[in-house]
């Protein structure tokens, strides 16, 4: 009889029968506690008593030799460091500080008689001549040591094992002739396999246990190597380079048990219809529900996994590590069975705030102090957690952090993982997205707002029942004069948490629609900038391939309702930027470049594909269509064309060129369009965003 807790937010003490069975002390771990002896017939009491985490460290910060950096922990007390909890509860710069505690995943009593199997992993060792070979493993818990074998059974193959009282560890190999193979998302089935794993009586073959397990079969290859440029980043999955699309996940919620399986669903369906094939679960949330995972194996989208750990320097403390070490093993063993992990990550941006932000100044450590905390980082994220993937999931990869190159110096573009914020952080130009492209870009982006509606499902209004008042109304009263008020202000406390304020957008909305009076076209107008940065990101890294091999931007979704840099608010309403990553994230892509003298078009493509590409030009004040062209062509995996060159010197004669509209679109030899974009000469106004 077990009592299992899937997950306890954070210090809590569990009481059953005034019994002290549990003191929980980190929110990621599963607690699966035995109670048969504690248990009894008829009413049981079961009390759970939290402590909050500000208070339980308090002492910790105040008796350390030195602060330990909490990057973007917000308030006087910073105990995130000493808590292993979700950081972005204690507050980022998308969202505001809830330390929240009590009971965030289900609770239950779980019963079972002679056998328990779990834990069950599999590993795809090979695929060569039709043939798979995989390596299986799991854990079978007896109450009991059996004097006579027992048969093991799943998918035709059968061998004995002999079972102690306890845990038994069962390993086993298995070939699969003509195999289904898995696939990313845009690149071929995501084919998962199905079993019933039997436990057999050895004299009768009788069924004494039996349960149902999944898995996959496909390889992945990481390959982060020196090569003739500088150090490559990139993924070959079934033997074939892939060029990574996605987007970095945060947590949907502040209060994470208003998470759903249905909203979860959503989400991720939103991510496969976007054409991603991965998305990075970022380090200062949680790690996601099985739930999350299973969607993403049925859809074909790979997971970078970070462990959670960001933007923080961590205690040297005993406890502090085993309570690590038990909290990678509960994951990386609940984990490790999904096909979509890809690779695991020890932290978020902590390599490179170490080197690169100033910590050790700010924060006026000396040799001594800065040499200790520096040794304890690299017992965490170059030891400990790479010695416990030896033992739980020696086949995939592991990165200590992310990046592994600051992007301030124009040679890092040349080396491995890169977090791009020099448009943002550095204040630079959209068209900077051009020239800085790394090896694999982890992150960049650009912020924008929720629509108007949005916003308003958001904000309290205070107003007599019967009282007829405006969407202007509103928008004067409630957004101008409060939550709005803190544009380009230091103090940023409402919607706008970023300390870049809004200033950078209002330029660049400037650029494109001069001055915008309208706080719902404002709002509008933010997101339609925003779709034009990640456009000209995602072309100028795709373009790169496979100098660069992957393009993941920040961020994909919120966890409340304010200012960031996603394309899904936290209603998951898709802004307009949107519809800009779902078309520059197609497989095969053609980009219309105008420039003073011709219209150039090129073609580039993740797939080997054969089409047409045609393209119409059209005169939008009379309609009239001057210039059709289809043109023929193929490529190969990850190539780009450039399809043709047309000088305009002779349409100005003739054309205002600013009326101008050219529509392109890629056709496979089936005529089916693949791509389709509009692009106008001249820049587009407020009313056709």
């Amino acid at each position: 009889m077990d009592l299992v807790f899937e997950g306890i937010d954070t210090y809590a003490k569990v009481y059953l029968n005034d019994s002290l069975i549990l003191e929980a002390d980190n929110m990621f771990r599963n607690y699966t506690l035995s109670i048969k002896d504690l248990a009894k017939v008829g009413a049981n009491k079961l009390r759970v008593h939290f402590t909050t985490p500000l208070n339980k460290h308090e002492y910790d910060v105040m008796k350390a030799p030195y602060q330990l950096p909490s990057g973007n922990e917000t308030g006087a007390m910073q105990v995130s460091a000493y808590t292993r909890k979700a950081a972005y509860q204690f507050g980022w710069d998308w969202g505001p500080r809830f330390v929240t505690c009590g009971i965030w995943k289900p609770c239950y009593i779980r019963m079972w008689n002679d056998f328990k199997i779990t834990n069950f992993y599999s590993q795809t060792i090979s695929v060569a001549n039709n043939l798979a070979t995989l390596f299986f493993q799991f854990d079978l818990e007896s109450d009991s040591t059996y004097i006579d074998p027992i048969v093991v059974e799943m998918m035709g193959l059968e061998f004995q094992i002999y079972v102690k009282e306890g845990i038994n560890e069962v390993k086993f190999y298995h070939q699969i002739e003509n195999p289904k193979l898995w696939y990313p998302n845009g690149y071929g089935e995501h084919h998962i396999y199905s079993s019933n794993l039997y436990l057999r009586n050895s004299s009768t073959f009788a069924e004494i246990h039996s349960t149902k397990v999944n898995f996959a079969i496909r390889t992945i290859e990481f390959v982060n190597e020196k090569d003739s440029i500088g150090t490559s980043f990139y993924f070959k999955v079934n033997g074939q380079p892939i060029f990574m699309k996605g987007a970095n996940y945060i947590p949907q919620d502040l209060f994470l048990p208003r998470v759903t399986n249905e909203k979860t669903e959503q989400l991720l369906e939103l991510v496969q219809q976007a054409n991603m094939n991965m998305i990075r679960v970022w380090g200062g949330g949680i790690y996601e529900s099985d739930f999350f995972y299973t969607q993403c194996d049925l859809r074909g989208i790979l997971v970078w996994q970070d462990f959670m750990f960001a933007n923080s320097m961590y205690p040297a403390a005993k406890e502090f590590h085993e309570n690590v070490a038990a909290e990678i093993e509960d994951n990386v063993k609940r984990l490790r069975n999904h096909p979509c992990i890809a690779l695991w990550c020890g932290n978020n941006e902590i390599e490179v705030a170490w080197h690169n932000w100033g910590w050790q100044k700010q924060y006026g450590y000396s040799t001594k102090d800065s040499t200790e905390i520096w040794e304890n980082y690299k017992s965490i994220f170059h030891k400990l957690i790479p010695d416990k993937l030896k033992q739980l999931d020696p086949s995939r990869a592991y990165i200590p952090s992310s990046p592994q190159s600051n992007w301030g110096k124009p040679e890092n573009f040349n080396h491995g993982a890169m977090h791009y914020w020099g448009v943002w952080h550095g204040k630079e130009p959209i068209e900077s997205f051009k020239t800085n492209v790394g090896r694999f870009m982890v992150e960049y982006g650009f912020q924008s707002y929720p629509s108007f509606d949005g916003l308003m499902q958001s904000i309290a209004i205070n107003k007599n029942e019967n009282a007829v008042i405006s969407r202007q109304d509103i928008a004067s009263y409630y957004l101008y004069n409060s939550a709005m008020i803190h544009r380009d202000s230091a103090a940023f406390k409402n919607l706008q948490k970023s300390y870049i304020g809004d200033g950078l957008i209002d330029t660049e909305i400037s650029n494109y629609f001069g001055e915008i009076t309208s706080i719902e076209d404002w709002l509008e107008a933010t997101q339609f900038v925003q779709g034009q940065a990640l456009k000209t990101a995602i072309i100028a890294h795709r373009l790169k391939a496979p100098h660069c091999m992957g393009t993941l931007f920040w961020q994909l979704n919120d966890c409340w309702p304010g200012a960031s840099w996603s394309i899904l608010d936290y209603y998951q309403e898709q802004k307009k930027s949107y519809a800009e990553v779902e078309k520059w994230f197609s497989p095969t892509i053609a980009i219309l470049e105008k420039n003073e003298a011709s219209l150039d078009l090129t073609i580039h493509s993740d797939i080997a594909f054969a089409g047409i590409v045609s393209v119409d030009f059209n005169y939008e004040p009379t309609g009239e269509r001057f210039k059709t062209m289809g043109i023929e062509f193929m490529l190969n995996a990850l190539q780009t064309k450039r399809i043709w060159t047309l000088p305009l010197k002779k349409w100005k004669k003739k054309y205002n060129l600013s009326n101008v509209g050219v529509r392109v679109s890629i056709w496979d030899t089936e005529g089916f369009a693949v791509f389709t974009d509009y692009v106008r000469f001249r820049k587009l106004l407020i009313e056709e965003i």
